[in-house]
């Protein structure tokens, strides 16, 4: 095993930003994150009270992926300083400003990932998630951690395999067009809204899937999580009355170029109940 010591760029908490980051192909125990990597075998990482990060991984480009995957080099200083004041965020980028989204190691377990969370709940996109991965990637020895899917893995089934594994016909079919179709890792090369130009051009993804794709496969921060059920939720609250899923766009447009990690904030926000939301009315 290699090992490396990793001083993360600006402000960084593993356990924060790999909350709830367990699924098929890692587990996250007490801030300790244990991944199957897609460069082959498996890689650890804990942070220590210094806020050096330890990671060991069998090679070189293991401990590369790892970096990827943990954002350990991704700095988000300036978006903590410009929305510091913020209404909706400005107490979170206090409280969690260590946050970071947590990627995958391949842009096809994300887009993986954005079809299932199509207009369902979180828990059971995961467990639809967890179900396509285990059917088609090797079960590291000794472990219960599964490979990291690519293209070719998604792209041999067919729809009507993903529907026994728990996926809808419509978006398995979605999912193994584009697997056939697209060279997903390419995507991280594309500058500027290639990508996400790319990625709407295909049936079956919307402004939610792409979000997705680019915060968890891409590393990207400049995309929003539009129409997230959660976002909707606290749209919702805010005006008083049910939104439709494009409306949280407007929710979303004041932070620009960092509508991806202002979603996050958001979320973490909500859930801690940090953000202002408008009083009942007196009965």
């Amino acid at each position: 095993m290699i090992s490396a010591a990793v001083r993360p760029r600006g402000p960084y908490s593993l356990r924060d930003s790999a909350r709830g980051g367990s699924d098929a192909t890692r587990t996250v125990i007490d801030g300790e994150v244990v991944a199957a990597l897609a460069s082959g075998g498996a890689g650890r990482a804990w942070q220590q009270a210094s806020g050096v990060v330890q990671l060991r991984a069998p090679t070189e480009a293991g401990i590369e992926e790892l970096r990827f995957v943990l954002a350990l080099d991704d700095d988000h200083s300036e978006f903590l300083r410009r929305f510091a004041r913020d209404p909706m965020i400005g107490e979170a980028t206090r409280r969690v400003r260590g946050l970071r989204p947590v990627r995958t190691s391949t842009v096809a377990q994300a887009l993986l990932r954005a079809v299932c969370g199509q207009l369902i709940q979180a828990r059971r996109a995961r467990a639809i998630e967890r179900n396509v991965i285990r059917a088609l990637t090797p079960r590291l020895t000794g472990t219960e951690l599964h490979a990291p899917p690519g293209c070719a893995d998604l792209g041999r089934l067919s729809p009507a395999e993903l529907r026994r594994l728990g996926l809808g016909m419509r978006r398995g079919a979605s999912l193994v067009r584009i697997c056939r179709s697209v060279d997903l890792e390419r995507l991280r090369s594309l500058p500027g809204d290639a990508s996400a130009d790319r990625l709407l051009r295909e049936r079956g993804l919307g402004p939610w899937s792409v979000g997705v794709v680019f915060l968890e496969g891409l590393g990207r921060y400049d995309r929003g999580l539009v129409a997230d059920l959660s976002l909707v939720k606290l749209c919702s609250e805010l005006r008083g009355r049910w939104v439709e899923g494009w409306e949280t766009a407007e929710l979303l447009e004041p932070y620009g170029e960092w509508a991806g990690l202002a979603s996050i904030y958001l979320l973490a926000a909500y859930r801690l109940g940090l953000v202002p939301l408008p009083k009942p009315a007196a009965a």
